[in-house]
């Protein structure tokens, strides 16, 4: 799987299941947030893209 947070430039990563992909890139923001807050669209948006083949 792989995913990214459109809000947050250079936010994306893999896992090889979906929970793997969601700590993964929760750890990718705690890193990016760790240098400052970045600019953020307010409008909160959900999704999830799930490509099967």
């Amino acid at each position: 799987y792989v995913g990214y947070v459109p809000d947050f430039p250079g936010a994306h990563s893999q896992g090889k299941t979906l929970d793997e992909l969601n700590r993964n890139l929760k750890e990718v923001l705690e890193m990016l947030l760790e240098d400052g807050e970045p600019y953020l669209d307010t409008e909160f948006v959900g999704t999830q893209q799930i490509v099967t083949s």
